[in-house]
């Protein structure tokens, strides 16, 4: 395809998502409100886990439920991408790493995650990651707010810095064991409000400053 200048209306085109990541970091229970609303214990170190890029899909896309869960719920977050390669990268320089920011919707099978106890499984299902729409780049990660709606009806809303772990520390951590590479995406918590959906709902993930992610949910 040859750019030819012309502008196009952004509801006459459907975005991809703005990132092909190699691997997906992910953090939990770092939002202290989302821990004590699950009757989760609030982890000495961050929690990791990884999901598969299989799983991401871009805004306008649908969520699927899977044959194997009766129990979607969303997780609206703030996600990272990674500019350059990064490795044992000290917290006062971890944001140089960073390339910007965008909106993303941890979905998970929360009764499969009941049933075995961890998150990897529950949260790997092909279509549960949407990401989007755009990423930006000049954004302080500590003055950002996290909200999601659902049909139009408010059901989380934290300020980032209200993280238990901000994103330089995360970063610092993460990289003491594993190299991010450019177009990773770290992920960053979810805050207290997490819930189900069925399928004809609308999720609506908001990120200050960056926009917003709007996904459908479909059936099996």
């Amino acid at each position: 395809m040859v750019p030819n200048g012309r502008l196009v209306p952004l509801r006459d085109v459907r975005l991809p998502a703005p990132a092909s990541p190699g691997k997906i970091v992910a953090v939990g229970r770092n939002y202290a409100d989302d821990s004590a609303e699950l009757s989760l214990y609030t982890p000495a170190a961050p929690r990791l886990f990884f999901k598969p890029p299989s799983a991401v899909i871009g805004p306008g896309e649908p969520i699927r439920y899977p044959v194997q869960s009766h129990e979607v719920h969303y997780e609206a977050e703030l996600a990272v991408v990674i500019g350059r390669t990064a490795r044992d990268v000290p917290a006062e320089h971890a944001l140089d790493y960073v390339f910007g920011y965008t909106c993303a919707n941890d979905v998970t099978a929360r009764d499969i995650q009941r049933e075995d106890g961890q998150p990897s499984w529950a949260k790997a299902f092909d279509t549960f990651f949407p990401l989007g729409p755009w990423i930006t780049t000049s954004l302080d990660p500590k003055k950002l707010v996290v909200r999601c709606e659902v049909n139009g009806a408010e059901r989380q809303s934290a300020g980032t810095d209200t993280m238990l772990r901000p994103v330089a520390s995360l970063l610092a951590y993460i990289t003491a064991a594993i190299t991010l590479a450019p177009g990773d995406l770290l992920l960053t918590g979810t805050p207290a409000g997490v819930g189900p959906v069925v399928p004809g709902d609308e999720v609506a993930v908001h990120v200050s400053g960056i926009g917003a992610l709007v996904n459908p949910v479909v059936g099996r």
